[in-house]
């Protein structure tokens, strides 16, 4: 499992790393918010857990929990001062699920990290079927099913389809949409190629493409799964 760390003090990023590397974690260090908003745009549906310092030098452990909850299902435990304690309310408002006091002992962490990931794999084997009127996907399987007939579909089609169906309700951009799927495969995927895999998707999904009623576009905006 990897964890995205961003700590700006050099020192504690470094004991921190190498004690999660011990534990047979892998690793990806920022000492900023502008280098791990890079992480987060390029890598999160390679993250299991981020641990966010609450003070950045350019920035917040705050935005960062933002950003990544409102791109992914991906699980935020902040570090933070004494001083800071009383502040991590709003991060939890935001969606952060832990936060630990500094100083604290490294098997503390663990403890804390373990038990979120638990919590995490316990919702997601809850979601190995998701369905959408329809469709049907098994995410253990890595299947698609239209009215219980197996689809195929390419793997950036099949991760495009993911992406939706974990944002049920929620508008995307266009450039949300690419953020995400760009690396997939080691394709590079630019506008026009994305208008392409969705005409794909609609071509395979839809009863009548040219009139979606799964992958709907919302004029302006981008598109949605789901009302």
């Amino acid at each position: 499992m990897k964890i995205l760390l961003v700590e700006d003090d050099k020192t504690i990023a470094s004991g921190l790393e190498y004690s999660l590397q011990q534990d047979h974690f892998s690793t990806i260090l920022c000492h900023d918010a502008t280098s791990a908003k890079k992480v987060i745009a390029k890598q999160l549906d390679q993250i299991s857990l981020c641990l966010f310092d609450l003070s950045l030098p350019d920035g917040s452990g705050y935005e960062l929990c933002k950003i990544v909850k409102e791109k992914g299902d991906v699980p935020v435990i902040f570090l933070t001062a004494i001083d800071d304690e009383v502040n991590v309310v709003m991060g939890l408002d935001m969606g952060a699920d832990d936060y630990i006091t500094k100083p604290f002992r490294i098997r503390e962490l663990l403890s804390r990290i373990k038990s979120v990931l638990r919590r995490y794999n316990k919702q997601a084997q809850s979601k190995t079927l998701i369905e959408l009127d329809n469709i049907k996907i098994n995410t253990l399987e890595g299947k698609v099913y239209k009215n219980g007939v197996e689809i195929i579909l390419t793997a950036l089609e099949y991760r495009l389809l993911l992406i939706f169906a974990n944002h049920i309700g929620q508008v995307l951009s266009r450039n949300q949409l690419l953020e995400q799927i760009w690396d997939v495969a080691g394709d590079f995927v630019n506008d026009n190629t994305l208008t392409v895999y969705i005409k794909r998707l609609r071509e395979k999904l839809e009863d009548q493409p040219q009139n979606p009623t799964i992958i709907k576009t919302v004029r302006g905006l981008g598109y949605k799964v789901g009302d």
